[in-house]
């Protein structure tokens, strides 16, 4: 600690066991975390605490662990939420005293099973963005939650009756594969590609009442192909890893969407696995939709990954390689 470390204390109210434990992790892990990333120590009598550390690291402390003890009250804590929470203090550098004022800006999703709440404020623009706007674009790099918030939107949309149905479209083209080598017709040769997108409907609404939908097209999954020829109303659809995309695909599927629809469209624009020669269709869209009423682009950094900690470093490394080649 340095010359001006302070000690703060807190107490966290009410004194129960269960959430403490789970607050503190298993063999205090979670602490540990915390002390760790924010370079402080920590100490624990019951459920008084005390954080001791620069000033403002140590409010900081004091934060997360109030943020996260609230966490308790409604669900288990994960390593996982602890990673994120930290993430959030320091990825928009905030003083701590506008950390809860952020929290509490957020705008959550609600879904059948859980409510879903935005991390920082570029995901909170493009949430607010999504419900507000006809079509979107989230474009960044993997781990930024730009596809898990849009099928979470498509969720609430569809529960609130904002829309009859929900999309969810992928090209057909993947890194260094060739699907004709894959078994079944063309839609089962995508299926599994959309793994994620099934995943977190699955998170959200519960399996069986995933497959009830599909089987009654209230979600339909389907190739950028089959969507020549359709006009979508009242749909919410999805186009995902949409880099991959030509420019006439882009334009013919973002010439599909009809009345009482909302698209939304993700992709990463390192990650073209287009022929050479080809120009993305994101990349195009962008260059031309920039400013278009009733379009919205957000854009996600590096700092904006909400996975591991290493996968942002990981970003970061190869945004600097890439830059200088």
């Amino acid at each position: 600690m340095d010359n001006q470390a302070q000690e703060l204390a807190l107490t966290l109210e009410p004194n129960d066991a269960r959430r403490l434990a789970l607050l503190c992790g298993q063999f205090d892990n979670h602490i540990k975390l915390i002390e760790q990333r924010l370079n402080v120590e920590i100490r624990r009598r019951g459920n008084h605490f005390s954080c001791l550390g620069n000033k403002k690291q140590a409010n900081i402390a004091n934060q997360v662990l109030t943020r996260l003890y609230q966490d308790t009250a409604s669900s288990d804590l994960t390593v996982d939420e602890v990673h994120l929470v930290l993430q959030e203090t320091g990825m928009e550098q905030k003083a701590a005293n506008d950390i809860d004022n952020a929290i509490a800006q957020a705008s959550i999703i609600k879904t059948k099973k859980a409510s879903i709440k935005p991390r920082g404020q570029n995901q909170q623009r493009y949430v607010a963005a999504v419900r507000n706007n006809d079509i979107n674009f989230g474009i960044g790099p993997a781990g930024t939650g730009k596809t898990y918030l849009a099928v979470a939107c498509a969720v609430e949309a569809l529960i609130q009756d904002q829309v009859e149905r929900i999309l969810l479209v992928r090209p057909a083209v993947e890194a260094g594969e060739k699907l004709g080598f894959l078994p079944g017709d063309l839609a089962q040769k995508v299926d599994p590609y959309l793994r994620p997108l099934y995943d977190a409907l699955y998170e959200m609404v519960g399996f069986e009442t995933v497959e009830k939908f599909i089987e009654r097209n209230i979600i339909e999954v389907a190739p950028l192909a089959y969507m020549r020829g359709r006009t979508l109303n009242n749909s919410f659809v999805i186009l995902d890893e949409s880099q991959n995309t030509t420019r006439e695909q882009m334009k013919m599927f973002l010439t599909r969407i009809g009345f009482g629809s909302t698209a939304v469209i993700t992709g990463d624009p390192s990650q073209i696995d287009l022929p050479s020669g080809q120009k993305s269709g994101l990349k195009h869209a962008q260059e031309v939709l920039e400013g278009v009423d009733g379009i919205s682009f957000c854009i996600f950094g590096a700092k904006d990954v909400v996975r591991h900690p290493i996968v942002q470093r990981i970003v970061e490394a190869y945004e600097k390689s890439e830059a200088k080649n």
